[in-house]
């Protein structure tokens, strides 16, 4: 890729979330790599104009994927990616907020710059078996994340950020 890209780094233990990441790739086109968090390297950031990090809440936090993934890359990346652009998607069983912050405060530590509102999608799961269970993602929501990849790289592509 030679314009600066959109790179997609999600995680997913129930579908809801790799869902959802594949659907803001399949928005962005040919301008977005997707990558798991767990494969993720500081080359890849570098390399990247841009980020959708896409994760489930667990226990009030960001997926513990996800935060390997910021353990692993954050400081080989500190102080070389800053006033790039950033977005996230949440999968929650309540509200996401917790996950949500966690994020906010890791993308202000590398000094990145949000481009579009928060998307939280309450997948409404109280019990253990819900928790636990497959989820599928109403396709509104589908939509709602592939026209934010969509708009994050014609942003990058278009050097609107």
């Amino acid at each position: 890729m030679t314009e600066p890209h959109l790179l997609i780094i999600w995680h997913s233990r129930t579908g809801a979330s790799e869902a959802m990441a594949r659907a803001a790739a399949r928005g962005a086109g040919d301008r977005a790599q997707l990558m798991a968090a767990q494969d993720v390297s500081p080359e890849n950031i570098l390399s990247a104009g841009g980020y959708l990090f896409v994760c489930p809440e667990n226990l009030a936090s960001m997926s513990g994927m996800m935060k390997e993934m910021f353990d692993r890359c954050y400081y080989r990346v500190l102080g070389k990616i800053e006033g790039r652009s950033f977005a996230t998607i949440i999968a929650a069983g309540s509200d996401g907020e917790g996950a949500q912050a966690q994020i906010d405060r890791i993308a202000k530590g590398w000094r990145l710059k949000r481009v579009a509102d928060p998307v939280i999608v309450n997948m409404e799961a109280q019990t253990p078996e819900e928790i636990l269970a497959r989820k599928t993602v109403p396709e509104e929501r589908l939509e709602e994340c592939a026209a934010l990849g969509e708009a994050l790289a014609e942003g990058l592509a278009m050097g609107v950020f």
